[in-house]
């Protein structure tokens, strides 16, 4: 694992920006995009999108000891901490924000009926907690590799059980469809894959002698954070008409967006100080609960309200919005790592 971020790393956020800007512009200027993305799917994602998260994952799984998975699996207080954070404590604060910012706030300025469809697409982002990005999150800000991988597992596998119930309890509609095969073909794809390509890629190195290994994991520092931007660039330009159709409700939606992921951050971040977890484990236990699964939850909204609806637009300004705020997050971690106990130490 990196010791320091690089030029490339460290302006990583610049990055992303651009991209955004990238893929807006591309989905205006050749809109037929977004008709070749829906073509070209499995289980709702589009192939393109598989491909590079797959190309962000595999290079961490490469770096990961695979006995850190074992004795995180074996961590009660971290697993614990994780799972009341993403499904005890995020939906009921998402779900509070919205309805504060757009019943009570900014309810005059957006109606009744918008304001309901916003409010509900804030929750199906609260609902789903994120799997993919946030082992990159974890891998940037120098955390236990092992905690990241074994909860991505475990919130995937608690989604298929827990989204609907908690879409009905939030939600004012009901039979919500759990996205099952999406969900599925997610821990397959960008766990499942990449965790099984990166052990035995790190078995067959490590058993021909270290220097190949750091050799071949040199040759692979830049192709998760080149990977996540071509990941941005493909997810943004088939939303650019939703985005650039409503800049003040994307605007109106940013706002409580952002408090939410700074204040669900802060409750797992300081809980998990409060409670004497080490840097390696608090970090990407504040980073999961901070972040969502916006693929799932754009799904959702699309399928419940329609394409042009307003729960549609808040779920695809959570995507918008959620990468630059948590490389900032990122950025927090790796200045505080004092105020923790360290493993390595």
């Amino acid at each position: 694992m990196a010791k320091t971020l690089g030029l490339f790393e460290k302006y990583l956020s610049l990055w992303v920006g651009i991209c955004i800007v990238l893929g807006l512009i591309l989905g205006e200027v050749f809109p037929q995009l977004a008709d070749i993305f829906q073509a070209f799917e499995i289980a709702g994602y589009p192939v393109l999108v598989a491909i590079v998260l797959f190309l962000m994952i595999y290079p961490i799984m490469v770096q990961t000891d695979f006995k850190e998975i074992i004795r995180a699996g074996k961590s009660i207080k971290p697993l614990a901490t994780t799972l009341i954070l993403n499904w005890l404590v995020k939906p009921f604060t998402m779900a509070f924000i919205a309805w504060l910012s757009f019943r009570v706030i900014l309810g005059p300025f957006v109606g009744y009926e918008m304001g309901s469809e916003l409010i509900a697409g804030m929750i199906l982002l609260g609902i789903a907690p994120c799997t993919a990005m946030v082992l990159v999150w974890g891998y940037l800000s120098r955390g236990n590799m092992g905690h990241v991988v074994v909860m991505v597992a475990i919130n995937s596998l608690t989604m298929v059980v827990l989204y609907g119930p908690l879409a009905v309890l939030l939600l004012p509609v009901a039979d919500i469809p759990v996205p099952v095969a999406r969900v599925a073909f997610g821990v397959l794809t960008f766990v499942g894959l990449p965790l099984v390509a990166g052990y035995y890629t790190r078995k067959i190195l490590l058993n021909k002698d270290f220097e190949t290994f750091e050799r071949f994991t040199g040759k692979l520092h830049y192709v998760s954070p080149a990977a996540l931007l071509l990941t941005i660039v493909a997810i943004v330009t088939p939303q650019s008409s939703i985005i650039l159709s409503n800049p003040l409700l994307v605007l109106f939606v940013l706002i409580p967006l952002t408090i939410q992921i700074f204040v669900i951050f802060a409750i797992g971040y300081l809980g998990s100080k409060k409670i004497g977890l080490t840097y390696e484990d608090a970090a990407p236990t504040a980073q999961i609960a901070a972040s969502n699964h916006f693929e799932v939850a754009i799904a959702m909204a699309i399928a419940l309200y329609g394409i042009d609806s307003g729960a549609t637009l808040a779920a695809v300004t959570g995507m918008l919005i959620e990468v630059p705020l948590m490389l900032l997050l990122v950025q927090i971690c790796l200045k505080t790592q004092h105020w923790f106990p360290s493993k390595r130490q």
